[in-house]
Protein backbone atom coordinates (compact mmCIF):
# COMPACT_ATOMS: atom_id res chain seq x y z
CA UNK A 1 0.00 0.00 0.00
CA UNK A 2 2.86 2.37 0.79
CA UNK A 3 4.30 1.92 -2.69
CA UNK A 4 0.91 2.56 -4.31
CA UNK A 5 0.38 5.72 -2.26
CA UNK A 6 3.82 7.06 -3.16
CA UNK A 7 3.29 6.24 -6.84
CA UNK A 8 -0.06 8.05 -6.78
CA UNK A 9 1.59 11.01 -5.10
CA UNK A 10 4.26 11.11 -7.78
CA UNK A 11 1.65 11.04 -10.55
CA UNK A 12 -0.30 13.91 -9.00
CA UNK A 13 2.76 16.02 -8.20
CA UNK A 14 4.51 15.51 -11.54
CA UNK A 15 1.29 15.89 -13.53
CA UNK A 16 0.30 19.14 -11.83
CA UNK A 17 3.80 20.61 -11.93
CA UNK A 18 4.27 19.50 -15.53
CA UNK A 19 1.07 21.21 -16.63
CA UNK A 20 2.13 24.46 -14.96
CA UNK A 21 5.60 24.27 -16.47
CA UNK A 22 4.29 23.66 -20.01
CA UNK A 23 1.25 25.97 -20.17
CA UNK A 24 2.14 28.83 -17.81
CA UNK A 25 4.83 31.47 -17.57
CA UNK A 26 5.73 33.71 -14.60
CA UNK A 27 5.70 37.50 -14.93
CA UNK A 28 6.72 40.09 -12.36
CA UNK A 29 4.52 43.17 -11.99
CA UNK A 30 6.79 46.24 -12.34
CA UNK A 31 4.32 49.05 -11.58
CA UNK A 32 1.16 49.96 -9.68
CA UNK A 33 -0.93 50.27 -12.86
CA UNK A 34 -3.01 47.18 -11.98
CA UNK A 35 -3.44 48.00 -8.28
CA UNK A 36 -5.28 46.86 -6.21
CA UNK A 37 -5.71 43.66 -8.24
CA UNK A 38 -1.96 43.26 -8.76
CA UNK A 39 0.67 45.13 -6.77
CA UNK A 40 4.27 46.13 -7.52
CA UNK A 41 6.54 43.10 -7.09
CA UNK A 42 3.79 40.48 -7.44
CA UNK A 43 4.75 37.44 -9.50
CA UNK A 44 1.86 36.11 -11.52
CA UNK A 45 1.34 32.97 -13.56
CA UNK A 46 -0.19 33.50 -16.99
CA UNK A 47 -1.39 30.84 -19.39
CA UNK A 48 -0.02 31.13 -22.91
CA UNK A 49 -2.51 32.61 -25.40
CA UNK A 50 -2.52 33.99 -28.93
CA UNK A 51 -5.24 36.49 -28.04
CA UNK A 52 -7.95 34.83 -30.15
CA UNK A 53 -10.02 33.76 -27.12
CA UNK A 54 -9.56 36.87 -24.99
CA UNK A 55 -12.76 38.46 -23.68
CA UNK A 56 -13.74 41.66 -21.90
CA UNK A 57 -12.48 41.66 -18.32
CA UNK A 58 -9.50 39.35 -18.90
CA UNK A 59 -6.15 40.45 -17.48
CA UNK A 60 -3.53 39.81 -20.14
CA UNK A 61 0.18 40.02 -20.82
CA UNK A 62 1.02 41.63 -24.15
CA UNK A 63 3.80 43.30 -26.08
CA UNK A 64 3.11 46.11 -28.54
CA UNK A 65 5.83 47.94 -30.50
CA UNK A 66 4.03 51.28 -30.29
CA UNK A 67 3.83 50.98 -26.50
CA UNK A 68 7.58 50.53 -26.09
CA UNK A 69 7.88 46.87 -27.14
CA UNK A 70 7.94 45.73 -23.50
CA UNK A 71 5.81 43.13 -21.77
CA UNK A 72 2.86 44.82 -20.04
CA UNK A 73 -0.10 43.62 -17.98
CA UNK A 74 -3.49 45.31 -18.41
CA UNK A 75 -7.19 44.47 -18.35
CA UNK A 76 -9.16 44.16 -21.59
CA UNK A 77 -12.22 46.43 -21.36
CA UNK A 78 -13.35 46.34 -25.00
CA UNK A 79 -12.85 44.10 -28.02
CA UNK A 80 -13.16 44.52 -31.78
CA UNK A 81 -16.49 46.03 -32.77
CA UNK A 82 -17.15 47.62 -29.36
CA UNK A 83 -17.62 51.29 -28.60
CA UNK A 84 -16.05 52.09 -25.24
CA UNK A 85 -16.55 55.45 -23.56
CA UNK A 86 -16.01 57.33 -20.33
CA UNK A 87 -17.89 58.26 -18.34
CA UNK A 88 -21.46 57.34 -17.41
CA UNK A 89 -23.23 58.21 -14.17
CA UNK A 90 -21.11 57.22 -11.20
CA UNK A 91 -17.88 57.56 -13.21
CA UNK A 92 -18.45 54.23 -14.92
CA UNK A 93 -17.20 53.04 -18.29
CA UNK A 94 -19.77 52.24 -20.94
CA UNK A 95 -19.34 49.50 -23.49
CA UNK A 96 -21.80 49.57 -26.38
CA UNK A 97 -23.90 52.02 -24.39
CA UNK A 98 -24.13 49.87 -21.26
CA UNK A 99 -22.59 51.16 -18.03
CA UNK A 100 -20.19 48.70 -16.43
CA UNK A 101 -19.71 48.20 -12.69
CA UNK A 102 -16.08 47.24 -12.10
CA UNK A 103 -15.55 45.96 -8.53
CA UNK A 104 -11.77 45.73 -8.99
CA UNK A 105 -11.44 49.52 -9.45
CA UNK A 106 -11.04 51.72 -6.35
CA UNK A 107 -14.20 52.60 -4.46
CA UNK A 108 -14.34 56.13 -5.92
CA UNK A 109 -14.26 54.75 -9.49
CA UNK A 110 -11.94 57.53 -10.63
CA UNK A 111 -11.47 57.12 -14.39
CA UNK A 112 -9.66 60.18 -15.72
CA UNK A 113 -10.48 62.23 -18.84
CA UNK A 114 -13.50 61.49 -21.02
CA UNK A 115 -13.09 59.56 -24.28
CA UNK A 116 -15.06 57.59 -26.85
CA UNK A 117 -13.40 54.93 -29.01
CA UNK A 118 -14.72 52.51 -31.62
CA UNK A 119 -12.48 49.46 -31.38
CA UNK A 120 -11.44 48.10 -34.80
CA UNK A 121 -11.91 44.42 -35.58
CA UNK A 122 -9.09 42.26 -34.26
CA UNK A 123 -7.94 44.85 -31.71
CA UNK A 124 -8.35 45.38 -27.96
CA UNK A 125 -8.77 48.41 -25.70
CA UNK A 126 -6.69 48.01 -22.52
CA UNK A 127 -6.87 49.76 -19.16
CA UNK A 128 -5.14 49.34 -15.82
CA UNK A 129 -7.27 48.84 -12.71
CA UNK A 130 -5.46 51.83 -11.17
CA UNK A 131 -7.19 54.25 -13.50
CA UNK A 132 -5.21 57.34 -12.48
CA UNK A 133 -1.88 55.53 -12.35
CA UNK A 134 -1.88 53.54 -15.57
CA UNK A 135 -0.37 54.34 -18.95
CA UNK A 136 -2.76 52.40 -21.14
CA UNK A 137 -4.97 52.75 -24.23
CA UNK A 138 -6.07 56.21 -23.08
CA UNK A 139 -2.52 57.55 -23.47
CA UNK A 140 -2.25 56.24 -27.05
CA UNK A 141 -5.57 57.46 -28.46
CA UNK A 142 -3.84 59.06 -31.45
CA UNK A 143 -2.89 55.64 -32.88
CA UNK A 144 -5.81 53.30 -33.73
CA UNK A 145 -7.77 54.79 -30.87
CA UNK A 146 -5.24 53.45 -28.39
CA UNK A 147 -6.06 49.86 -29.25
CA UNK A 148 -3.56 47.04 -29.71
CA UNK A 149 -3.79 43.97 -31.97
CA UNK A 150 -5.28 40.93 -30.23
CA UNK A 151 -2.34 39.02 -31.70
CA UNK A 152 0.00 41.02 -29.42
CA UNK A 153 -1.38 39.12 -26.42
CA UNK A 154 1.01 36.40 -25.26
CA UNK A 155 -0.73 35.14 -22.11
CA UNK A 156 -3.72 35.53 -19.80
CA UNK A 157 -3.09 36.03 -16.08
CA UNK A 158 -4.74 33.36 -13.90
CA UNK A 159 -3.14 33.77 -10.48
CA UNK A 160 -0.53 35.26 -8.17
CA UNK A 161 2.20 33.05 -6.70
CA UNK A 162 4.43 35.56 -4.90
CA UNK A 163 4.52 36.96 -2.32
CA UNK A 164 2.93 34.01 -0.51
CA UNK A 165 0.66 36.33 1.44
CA UNK A 166 -1.02 37.40 -1.82
CA UNK A 167 -0.98 34.02 -3.55
CA UNK A 168 -4.26 32.96 -5.09
CA UNK A 169 -6.27 32.45 -8.26
CA UNK A 170 -7.45 35.53 -10.13
CA UNK A 171 -11.18 34.94 -10.31
CA UNK A 172 -13.25 35.52 -13.43
CA UNK A 173 -15.00 38.90 -13.34
CA UNK A 174 -18.68 39.17 -14.31
CA UNK A 175 -18.43 42.94 -14.81
CA UNK A 176 -18.94 42.75 -18.59
CA UNK A 177 -21.39 39.86 -18.79
CA UNK A 178 -24.38 42.16 -19.30
CA UNK A 179 -22.77 43.67 -22.41
CA UNK A 180 -23.15 40.42 -24.30
CA UNK A 181 -20.62 38.72 -26.53
CA UNK A 182 -17.17 37.56 -25.40
CA UNK A 183 -16.87 38.22 -21.66
CA UNK A 184 -14.04 37.25 -19.32
CA UNK A 185 -12.63 33.78 -19.91
CA UNK A 186 -13.36 31.00 -17.44
CA UNK A 187 -10.33 30.20 -15.29
CA UNK A 188 -8.08 27.56 -16.76
CA UNK A 189 -6.32 24.64 -15.16
CA UNK A 190 -4.03 26.56 -12.83
CA UNK A 191 -6.03 25.94 -9.65
CA UNK A 192 -6.48 22.17 -10.12
CA UNK A 193 -2.85 21.87 -11.21
CA UNK A 194 -1.67 23.63 -8.05
CA UNK A 195 -3.91 21.44 -5.89
CA UNK A 196 -2.68 18.28 -7.62
CA UNK A 197 0.94 19.29 -7.07
CA UNK A 198 0.36 20.10 -3.39
CA UNK A 199 -1.71 16.98 -2.67
CA UNK A 200 0.81 14.77 -4.46
CA UNK A 201 3.74 16.22 -2.52
CA UNK A 202 1.85 15.92 0.77
CA UNK A 203 0.90 12.31 0.02
CA UNK A 204 4.53 11.39 -0.68
CA UNK A 205 5.80 13.09 2.49
CA UNK A 206 3.03 11.68 4.70
CA UNK A 207 3.34 8.16 3.32
CA UNK A 208 7.12 8.22 3.69
CA UNK A 209 6.80 9.49 7.26
CA UNK A 210 4.23 6.85 8.19
CA UNK A 211 6.38 4.19 6.57
CA UNK A 212 9.43 5.37 8.51
CA UNK A 213 7.56 5.31 11.81
CA UNK A 214 6.16 1.85 11.07
CA UNK A 215 9.64 0.57 10.26
CA UNK A 216 11.01 2.02 13.49
CA UNK A 217 8.23 0.37 15.50
CA UNK A 218 8.96 -2.98 13.88
CA UNK A 219 12.68 -2.72 14.65
CA UNK A 220 12.02 -1.82 18.28
CA UNK A 221 9.61 -4.76 18.56
CA UNK A 222 12.18 -7.19 17.18
CA UNK A 223 14.84 -5.98 19.61
CA UNK A 224 12.50 -6.44 22.56
CA UNK A 225 11.68 -9.98 21.48
CA UNK A 226 15.37 -10.73 21.04
CA UNK A 227 16.08 -9.38 24.53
Amino acid sequence: MQGIAIALGMVLMCGGFGLIAVDYRPYRIPSASMSPTLEIGDTVLARKSDGSTVGRGDVVVFRDQLWGDELMVKRVVAIGGDTVACCAEGNRLTVNGKAVDEPYVDAERIQGAAFTVEVPTGRLFMMGDNRLGSLDSRTHLDVAGGTVPAADVVARVEGTVLPFGRAGVLGRTVAFDAVGGPAATTSGLLEPAVYATAVGAALIVLTSAVGGVAGLVRRVGRRRKAA
